[in-house]
């Protein structure tokens, strides 16, 4: 099996300049970009400088994750205490093939030098795509068909959850600067985090804009987040978040694991991600139901890798049972999800 390899970053840069956000209506994150009248050899150059920041994302790290309410819209509303959480994670790149980069983040838990491996969020990347999923509330997504002018030499960002479900997505330009290179789109609407999905029950979504800047030291993910409750015919926004996912390059004791881990797992993953891939380029709408503690998908979904790893049981078989774990809780355009 080909071992994965880290990538450096080659170009860096800053412009907190924000394209333009739209209104928050769940499918709201596909208003036009700003016209960039570059000449071929130009956008040739940018595009090479946005791979380059993508695959600098690459790595291992030690990572904050820091989420503090700050401002409560509703005047009863008492802000949450911050949750700020360390943890160590290794970023591989899972695939490269030019205008589409796959980034898959494993979690390193427990004894610094034999650590468990969990498997972790993924973001793919796509260059100038057609189409873009958006989050419409209650377990349920769209996919939005872009125009070439919406996304002219823009990249999507799909970003997906432990379990290989989607969760949400964006697109915009990446800007450079000597610095830092920026990437922020418009708004989107995404589904609870599980830090209150398991907690709390009084809102519905997070409307958000997901900025990532990649820095010479490492990379952070903002995340300017709105709780928003969808209730009795109405959205009301309820108290708004900051986040910040802070990644500092570090060399980690234990990071074999993550490799072992994926060494063994890799091919069980690839097959659950076809079946995603196949549903984001083909339907038009889809759900996927789940508990608040992923008893019904995310846990079993990783139980089955887990079963691969330990070798109690082969790829196939274990995807063989993942496949109808999924064909219970997932429906495509208002049909169960039928996995061939």
């Amino acid at each position: 099996m080909t071992k994965l390899r880290f990538m450096t970053l080659a170009t860096a840069s800053l412009a907190a300049v924000s394209l333009s956000a739209c209104a928050s209506t769940g499918a709201q994150h596909t208003a036009p970009l700003a016209e960039a009248p570059y000449t071929h050899t130009q956008l040739q150059a940018e595009f090479e400088t946005d791979r380059q920041a993508i695959l600098a994302m690459a790595g291992e790290y030690e990572v904050t994750f820091d989420f503090t309410e700050f401002l409560p819209i509703s005047a009863e509303y008492e802000l949450a205490d911050p949750k700020v959480t360390p943890a160590r994670e290794v970023v591989y790149v899972i695939a490269d093939e030019g205008d589409f980069i796959s980034l898959q983040h494993l979690l390193l838990v427990g004894d610094l030098e034999d650590p468990f491996v969990v498997k972790h969020w993924r973001q793919d990347w796509a260059y100038e795509p057609e189409r873009l999923m958006a989050y419409q509330g209650f377990g349920e997504w769209a996919m939005d068909v872009l125009s070439p002018d919406q996304s002219y030499g823009a990249w999507s960002q799909t970003v997906y959850q432990v379990d290989d479900s989607p969760r949400y997505a964006g697109i915009a330009r990446w800007e450079h600067a000597d610095e830092a290179s920026t990437w922020e789109p418009a708004r989107s609407w995404r589904p609870l985090p599980r830090r209150d999905a398991t907690t709390r029950d009084d809102y519905d979504v997070i409307d958000a804009v997901n900025r990532h800047t990649v820095l010479s030291w490492g990379w952070t993910h903002e995340q300017d987040n709105s709780k928003v409750v969808l209730r009795d015919g109405q959205t009301r926004e309820l108290v708004r978040e900051h986040g910040i996912n802070t990644y500092r390059r570090f060399d980690l004791e234990g990071d074999h694991a993550a490799q072992t881990y994926w060494d063994g797992t890799e091919e069980y993953w690839a097959e659950v991600r076809a079946v995603w891939d196949e549903i984001l380029e083909t339907a038009d709408r889809f759900t996927a139901e789940d508990d608040a503690e992923g008893s019904m998908l995310y846990m079993p979904l990783l139980n089955e890798g887990q079963a691969v790893l330990d070798g109690d049981q082969d790829a196939e078989t274990a995807f063989t049972r993942a496949a109808e774990v999924m064909e219970a809780q997932i429906t495509v355009d208002g049909a169960p999800l039928d996995v061939e």
